[in-house]
């Protein structure tokens, strides 16, 4: 089988098995094919079963040379699966990927906002007769609402909606479900989006629709499309910085363990596997750690200082009125 066949097999076993999101299988079919092509014009009709380490090394360190660690990371972790695959396909022995040292890459935390910042950024006013408006403020409500994905907004359709209950079905990686809810401000926002969208589909003579937020052509919005709004409306609200829809989903989990939610319940309001990566979040910021500390903690130096003071005052007024 032609290399390119086996990229085609393993792009369908990642969508059929493995339910990966559209924008998570654009990524995966760019490494591999990227590869492909190296393997092609170096290789010439060489299979794929004769691919190893030497040819992994010359692929990093001729085609990856000067991109960012994140990225040869990423398209490493790709090869890693897509090889593994090939070794389930009984075309490789061995996954020469296994011995390719991943870049450490930095670990950053996205742009997120103070809870002044989200009131500012979702106070902002609103034409409720305009198509836009109305659908840009849903997008930002129910991303603060319920702390999705960027793929788990762009994914939904109109029935996952339940806006009586104030409930939005989510399908999260791996195609796990889970329920979003929806705050009194995030059911208003997409009450008043519905019907302006209706008209929309009316005035294009499409009723058949099923995607919840919709371009201007009445097809489902793409998820660059949807980081265009959040950035759009960040940028008139004055905010500094740029800011994407996982900055955002970032600041839902952090305003919640600000308030201090459980560290499990935030896991399953994130739709996150593991608990780890929940703990991610966990950078809160310094001032509020270190009030809390301060507060909580019986040997924090403000506490101390404090019953030391107070103690000292009481012991200096008995001294004074035994002089007296």
């Amino acid at each position: 089988m032609e290399p390119r066949a086996y990229v085609e097999e393993f792009l369908s076993f990642l969508r059929v098995e493995r339910h990966l999101s559209a924008h998570t299988l654009r990524n995966y079919a760019l490494d591999i094919r990227q590869f492909v092509t190296f393997w092609e014009k170096s290789q010439g009709p060489r299979g794929l079963s004769e691919v190893t380490y030497r040819h992994l090394r010359a692929y990093v360190a001729g085609m990856l040379t000067g991109l960012r660690k994140s990225t040869v990371a990423r398209k490493l972790s790709a090869l890693r699966t897509f090889f593994k695959f090939l070794q389930r396909c009984q075309v490789l022995d061995l996954n020469p990927a296994r011995l390719a040292p991943t870049p450490k890459v930095e670990k950053t935390l996205p742009r997120f906002l103070t809870v002044d910042e989200v009131f500012h950024l979702l106070g902002q006013a609103a034409d409720d007769r305009n198509f836009q408006d109305c659908r840009d403020r849903a997008i930002l409500e129910l991303f603060y609402a319920g702390g999705l994905r960027l793929a788990e907004l762009t994914g939904l359709d109109l029935s996952h909606l339940h806006l009586k209950e104030g409930l939005v079905r989510v399908w999260g990686k791996g195609a796990k479900e889970r329920l979003a809810f929806l705050g009194r401000p995030a059911r208003a926002a997409l009450a008043a989006y519905l019907p302006v969208r209706r008209r929309l589909l009316e005035h294009l003579g499409k009723d058949q629709e099923p995607a919840l937020f919709l371009n201007p052509q009445g097809g489902r919005l793409s998820s660059r499309g949807v980081a265009r709004v959040v950035e759009r409306r960040a940028r008139r609200a004055g905010l500094g910085g740029r800011l994407t829809p996982h900055g955002l989903r970032h600041s839902f989990a952090t305003h919640l363990l600000e308030g201090q939610a459980d560290l499990r319940t935030v896991q399953e309001l994130l739709g996150h596997a593991s608990i780890s990566s929940t703990q991610r979040y966990l950078h809160l910021n310094l001032d509020y750690l270190m009030e809390e500390y301060d507060r909580t903690h019986p040997r924090a130096a403000a506490k101390v200082k404090n019953e030391r003071e107070a103690r000292g005052g009481k012991g200096n007024k008995g001294k004074g009125q035994k002089q007296k």
